[in-house]
């Protein structure tokens, strides 16, 4: 396979361009969780080493962040701020760093170290790869790429047991386009192209059932259910989504 999901991370690596890939950081959000009586620690350091562990296997040379690195929004407080400078600053010495920036990352260009690169939010192309957070449309050239990269949706799935009990395991989901929505939006597009979603990484981030709720943003438009293929983070294939849709 082209692109690897790391086992029991929700991260994936791409050997022919030795980059790690992960989205939705969501650095701050405990802030917001202890202003609705949730209190909880930051998973700062939980991700760092989630990305040392990775770093010391894989050896990646790039990390590319698939977006909403940081909360806060619209503003984003001086705490939250300090955080997210350090947390990069220490990230740009394992590799370099380049940010697709997502609906919760208003002004992270102010707020990141030096030699971060920072893409459009309509996606960064490399080779045969696009990567876009996924609240927006990807651009025309996004969609010449043989497989895209996104975030956003923090997928989960609902599992029922046979007592009726409902769990909520974070996902990858795996799917070719829906090409009557591709041609009504744009003129030129891959025919074979692949889309991952990818898990939130901050494990402090709830998460959509897509089998319940669908997918977040205008890339469900992009989605075939019955083809979409959903895995757990040990790789475990569970079926495509129409099928848990009707389960």
């Amino acid at each position: 396979m082209f692109f690897q999901p790391i086992s029991n991370k929700p991260a994936l690596f791409i050997p022919q361009f030795e980059a790690l890939v992960l989205s939705d950081l969501h650095i701050g959000i405990e802030n917001e969780l202890r202003e609705y009586g949730v209190y909880a620690d930051s998973k700062i350091s939980q991700m760092e080493s989630m990305i040392q562990e990775m770093y010391d296997e894989y050896k990646p040379k790039e990390i590319i962040l698939l977006g909403d690195i940081k909360h806060s929004i619209p503003s984003t407080p001086f705490y939250e701020k300090k955080h997210l400078f350090e947390f990069l600053k220490r990230l740009q010495s394992y590799a370099k760093i380049h940010i697709i920036p997502g609906n919760h990352d208003g002004s992270i260009n102010t707020m990141v170290p030096d030699n971060i690169i920072i893409h459009g939010s309509d996606g960064y192309q490399k080779d045969i790869c696009g990567f876009i957070h996924g609240h927006r449309w990807p651009s025309e050239k996004i969609m010449q790429s043989k497989y895209v990269f996104c975030g956003h949706t923090h997928p989960t799935v609902r599992l029922t047991d046979r007592l009726g009990y409902n769990s909520y395991e974070p996902c990858w989901i795996k799917t070719p386009i829906n090409i009557d929505s591709v041609k009504e939006r744009y003129k030129s597009y891959n025919l074979d192209m692949i889309m991952v979603i990818l898990p939130v990484f901050n494990p402090l981030c709830g998460g959509s059932a897509v089998n319940v709720e669908g997918i977040v943003g205008p890339i469900d438009n992009l989605v075939v259910e019955e083809k979409a293929e959903i895995y757990l983070l040990d790789g475990t294939s569970i079926g495509t989504l129409k099928q848990l849709r009707n389960k």
